[in-house]
């Protein structure tokens, strides 16, 4: 496992920081680790977390085209 600090995780999502937090909250970004008084993320939750995006997006581009090809 590796953990991540707050301006990867920005730079990796390119969401802003305030963003990242407020996703947090609402439970749609994976939570910090505290390490020592500093938190951090764990790489692969965040990496998770894009790869569930790109997941999604793909999926409603196939729905699309399906829509397109067989409409209702």
């Amino acid at each position: 496992m590796r953990l991540i600090r707050i301006k990867e995780v920005m730079h990796r999502t390119g969401l802003a920081r305030s963003t990242i937090y407020k996703f947090m909250k609402l439970d749609k970004f994976p939570k910090q680790v505290p390490i020592g008084g500093l938190a951090a993320w764990d790489e692969s939750e965040v990496d998770g977390w894009i790869c569930q995006k790109i997941e999604f997006r793909n999926n409603k581009l196939n729905e699309n085209k399906l829509e397109y090809i067989l409409p209702a």
